[in-house]
């Protein structure tokens, strides 16, 4: 299924080949909702007939909206800083990272995996 938004108390999904959607409490998404953006696909578990649980892609692109700036020479030296992303997810990259960056987020661990 895709991501399309969020309301004040759950996320709207849709399934890409019927065009149903479907509202899941966010709640059940408490600890990943700020890794995801719209448009992103995801596989929604069910158990009974129920959404039981959404799974996340593994790595995730997102953008570097604030961080302090880059410091020339810091490209191996393995300091690391804070990040926010455009999802609003903080999290720890690269002394190198500058905000505009996109970023690959692992969805499983929320460290930085690369840039993409």
């Amino acid at each position: 299924m895709t991501y399309l938004y969020d309301e004040p108390d759950q996320v709207v999904l849709m399934d890409g080949e019927t065009y149903e959607q479907l509202s899941l409490p966010k709640t059940l998404l408490a600890d990943r909702l700020d890794l995801m953006k719209e448009n992103v696909e995801v596989e929604v578990l069910y158990m009974d007939d129920v959404a039981t649980d959404v799974e996340l892609p593994v790595l995730v692109d997102l953008e570097v909206t604030d961080t302090a700036p880059g410091v020339r020479g810091d490209t191996v030296s393995g300091g690391s800083k804070a990040a926010t992303l455009e999802t609003g997810a903080t999290i720890q990259v690269p002394l190198f990272i500058n905000p505009g960056d996109v970023v690959r987020v692992d969805t499983r661990t929320r460290e930085y995996n690369s840039r993409a």
